[in-house]
């Protein structure tokens, strides 16, 4: 069954465009990433769904019944915010427990759906406290929780992980997707972090400028841009960009290079002078200028010694190397 249809969705603020003619299905399960820089409409597309915005044009579809006209509160949706939105005043169960109050639900009920998801976050020991005494992270499982025991048919998440540091990012992510394997459920989620939508994805939608780019697996966008943008969007470092003409081809033509298909060899098509080195450990980033002044960067596995201003030869497997024309169109083979 299809959690979310989307149809021909259009929003715009005054004379400004903001979501242009979108179309998607989201499938029961499954696990939906809306990817883009700021500004390309990903987080006004997530309120479009929850009906915090009205669609200029277009229908919204949640469990097979259209819902423009149907409020926030009975969309069967849960979101959680970039912000955790707690009330202070309460504890984390008094927290996760207020919507279901709010609904009417039996008492019974709610203990058994705040017991069962403070379980599922590890939160147990906390039920207690309130939110000035929990850390971040906790905190955000708080929110997740209260999502967790509405019992949707659909979450969306908007951005929840911009507020934690790189390890509470990396712990919290990975707690979001064994949650989603434990729930089986249908899931949104917004973010500019193209690592969070690589690692948590079951489909990523890329966005620019208010319209899809792409739709796909990760690996499968990976692998396999539609075009220039979404192929210098995901992946870190991000994809080398420079004139064909550089290695004998088409001047009017833009060859793209994965920074991990390149190598430093003597034998290279492709001359470089090394600017700078990064030395992280189990990866090292090689930064340079090609000879037309392109910037290129080799990313070796392991730990290397090379001397900046250094001249060297990259040479790099024809199979690996991606074609784009003036206007960022992929060329087929």
């Amino acid at each position: 069954m299809t959690a979310l249809k989307l149809t021909n969705v259009c929003k715009s603020f005054g004379k400004i465009e903001v979501l242009k003619n979108i179309s998607l299905d989201v499938e029961e399960g499954e696990f939906v990433v809306f990817v883009g820089p700021s500004g390309c409409g990903k987080s006004t597309l997530l309120r479009v769904i929850a009906g915090l915005e009205d669609a200029t044009s277009g229908t919204v579809e949640i469990g097979g019944e259209i819902v423009n006209t149907v409020p926030p509160a009975k969309r069967g949706i849960a979101m959680v915010f970039q912000s955790y939105a707690l009330y202070p005043h309460l504890t984390v169960e008094g927290n996760m427990a207020l919507g279901l109050k709010q609904e009417g639900q039996p008492k019974d009920v709610i203990s058994s759906r705040v017991e069962k998801a403070s379980h599922m976050l590890s939160l147990d020991q906390y039920l207690a406290r309130r939110p000035s005494e929990l850390s971040g992270g906790q905190r955000q499982r708080v929110a997740i929780g209260r999502a967790i025991v509405r019992e949707p048919k659909l979450f969306l998440f908007d951005e929840p992980l911009s507020n934690l540091d790189a390890a509470l990012r990396m712990r919290t992510r990975i707690e979001i997707a064994t949650l989603h394997k434990a729930l089986d459920a249908s899931m949104i989620y917004v973010t500019h972090d193209q690592t969070e939508a690589m690692t948590l994805a079951d489909k990523i939608v890329v966005l620019r400028d208010g319209i899809v780019e792409q739709v796909g697996a990760p690996m499968e966008l990976y692998n396999n841009p539609a075009n220039q943008f979404v192929a210098g969007f995901l992946g870190a470092p991000s994809m080398n960009f420079l004139s064909a003409a550089e290695v004998g081809g088409n001047p009017d033509q833009v060859l793209g290079i994965r920074p991990e298909n390149l190598r430093i060899n003597g034998e290279g098509q492709l001359g470089g002078r090394v600017m700078h080195v990064e030395k992280l450990g189990g990866d090292t980033n090689v930064l340079l200028t090609s000879p037309g002044g392109d910037e290129i960067t080799v990313r070796l596995f392991g730990q290397h010694d090379i001397s900046p201003e250094a001249d060297v030869r990259l040479g790099f497997d024809p199979a690996h190397a991606y074609y784009f024309d003036a206007a960022g169109n992929r060329l087929r083979a």
